[in-house]
C-alpha cells in the first residue's frame, strides 16, 4: 500500500537554492510536489524512482530530493496507484523480445481466468484508451448486415451509440434517462417487435452517475432471443465479482488504469472464443480490427501488431499481481465496498446529497447533487480540494449540477476519511455566510 506522506517536508514552491543545478531528467519538479532531502551516504544502491538529483558545482557535492504524491485521485481511472506499479515502468523493453511477450501472454491468461472459470474464452489487448477497446468490439463484431440495440442510461452508453453511428451501423436505442436503470420490460418490447437486432450493448458501471445496472436480468432476455451480448465493463471489471459464462457475456471490454489499478495506455477484451472467429472481415477500421489484433497474438505469441505501450503493459503485470496478493477480486470489491460506505456516510454527515439512490450506487464512484449554497462554484471547491490532497471529478448528467468522487485505485477507508476532513475544511461557502 501507499507509503505516507512525510510531515514537515519543504515544498518545491519553496525554492532550491541558486547555487544547486540538476542533474538529468527534472520535469516532475512541479508546483505542490511535496519533497524530502535526502543525505547522500543514505542514498547509495538502487536509486528510487522519485529521486532526482541537484549539484551545487563542488566536486562530491550533491542534493537529492524525494518526490511525494501532491494529491490522491478519487476518480474511477486514471486513479491513485502503488509505489510499486510505477517502479516496474523504469525499465524499457523491446516489443519483439520473446521476454516482453512472455509477460503480454502472461496477461492475456491472467485477464481470462478473472474473467470465468469456464473454458471457451480468450483476451485481446488494445493499444490506446478504453474507448478505442469499445469502438474495436464496436467496429469489429458487428456484420454489415447487422443491427446493434444499446441501452443507454448515462454519457457511456451515449458514446457506444455515436460510435454506431459514425462507424455506419444500423442502431435501436433504448433511453432510460440517466438515474433509471435500463427498462426490461421495454428492452423485452423492443427485441420483440425487431428481429433483425443482432447484438445488444450495455454499460456495467455507468460512470456518469455512478449507477451499477444489473447485467443478469439484462442477459436472460438478450439470450433468451439469440442476440450477442456486449458489456463495457470499463469501470468494474477486476472490481466487482463477475463470470462471463455466468452472466452470458460474449464481448466484455475494459482498460489497464481501472479496477486493475494499472496506468493508462491501453484497454483489453474478453471474448467467447467461437464468436470472435466469427469476426474476421468484419472491421471498419484497420488499426482497431478486433480479430487480425486477437489472430496476431494467439499466432506470434503475444506480439502487437503495432508498437505496444510497454512500460504500461508491464505496470499491468505488476498491477495483476498486486490484485492477486491482495486476495483478488472478491477481497478488492470488500475494499471498494467499504470506501463507498465510508464516503457516502461522510459527505452526508455534512450535508451532500447522493444523486442516487443507494441500491443504485456502485462501489466505484458517487455522485453528489451540488449543496444549496449561492457561493458554491465546482471549479474553487475543487482548486480547495485538491490544495489539501485530492482530486475529485466534475459532474457529468444533463438534469442536475452535479460532482463526482470516486474511491478506487490505491486507496482505503483511512484515506476516505482524510478525504472527508478536507472536504469539510473545503466548505468555504460556510465560511462565507
Amino acid at each position: 500500500m501507499r507509503r505516507p506522506i512525510p510531515t514537515g517536508s519543504p515544498r518545491l514552491v519553496a525554492g532550491i537554492p541558486d547555487k544547486w543545478s540538476p542533474i538529468g531528467q527534472t520535469s516532475l519538479l512541479l508546483p505542490g510536489h511535496q519533497v524530502r532531502l535526502i543525505d547522500n551516504s543514505a542514498t547509495s544502491g538502487r536509486p528510487s524512482i522519485d529521486a532526482h538529483t541537484f549539484n551545487d558545482g563542488q566536486k562530491g557535492k550533491t542534493l537529492k530530493i524525494m518526490l511525494h504524491k501532491p494529491y490522491l485521485l478519487m476518480t474511477p481511472g486514471p486513479l491513485s496507484t502503488t509505489r510499486s506499479v510505477k517502479e516496474v515502468m523504469l525499465m524499457d523493453w523491446c516489443t519483439w523480445d520473446n521476454d516482453y511477450k512472455m509477460i503480454v501472454e502472461g496477461i492475456r491468461g491472467r485477464l481470462v481466468n478473472l474473467a470465468s472459470t469456464k473454458p471457451g474464452f480468450t483476451s485481446v489487448l488494445m493499444q490506446g484508451s478504453g474507448t478505442f477497446s469499445v469502438e474495436s468490439v464496436i467496429g469489429s463484431v458487428i456484420p454489415r448486415d447487422g443491427k446493434l440495440l444499446v441501452l443507454t442510461n448515462g454519457g457511456y452508453g451515449d458514446r457506444i451509440v455515436k460510435m454506431a453511428g459514425q462507424l455506419k451501423i444500423d442502431v435501436v436505442v433504448n433511453d432510460s434517462g440517466d438515474q433509471k436503470p435500463p427498462d426490461t420490460a421495454q428492452l423485452r418490447k423492443t427485441l420483440e417487435s425487431d428481429p433483425a437486432i443482432t447484438h445488444v450493448a450495455v454499460v456495467h458501471c455507468e460512470t456518469t452517475t455512478g449507477m451499477l445496472n444489473p447485467i443478469e436480468p439484462i442477459a436472460e432476455l438478450v439470450k433468451s432471443h439469440d442476440k450477442i451480448f456486449i458489456v463495457d465493463a470499463m469501470s468494474s471489471f477486476g472490481g466487482i465479482p463477475m463470470d462471463m459464462e455466468e452472466w452470458q457475456i460474449d464481448f466484455l471490454i475494459s482498460s489497464a488504469n481501472k479496477c486493475i489499478q494499472g496506468v493508462p495506455g491501453f484497454g483489453f477484451i474478453l471474448a467467447r472464443r467461437k464468436e470472435l472467429e466469427k469476426c474476421r472481415g468484419r472491421a471498419r477500421s484497420l488499426s482497431l480490427d478486433l480479430f487480425e489484433q486477437w489472430n496476431e497474438m494467439e499466432q506470434n505469441e503475444g506480439k502487437w501488431r503495432y508498437t505496444s505501450p510497454t512500460h504500461t503493459v508491464r505496470a499491468f503485470a505488476q498491477a495483476l499481481r498486486e490484485l492477486e496478493e491482495e486476495g483478488g477480486i472478491k477481497v478488492r470489491h470488500a475494499r471498494y465496498q467499504k470506501n463507498q460506505r465510508a464516503l457516502v456516510e461522510g459527505m452526508e454527515s455534512l450535508g451532500f446529497e447522493c444523486l442516487l439512490p443507494r441500491e443504485l450506487q456502485s462501489p466505484i464512484i458517487t455522485s453528489f447533487l451540488y449543496p444549496r449554497a449561492e457561493a458554491f462554484t465546482f471549479q474553487r471547491f475543487y482548486d480547495e480540494l485538491k490544495s489539501r490532497g485530492f482530486v475529485i471529478y466534475p459532474g457529468k448528467v444533463t438534469t442536475g449540477d452535479t460532482l463526482r468522487i470516486g474511491n478506487v485505485g490505491d486507496i482505503d477507508p483511512e484515506d476516505i476519511l482524510k478525504l472527508i476532513e478536507a472536504v469539510n475544511d473545503s466548505m468555504y461557502w460556510n465560511r462565507t455566510q
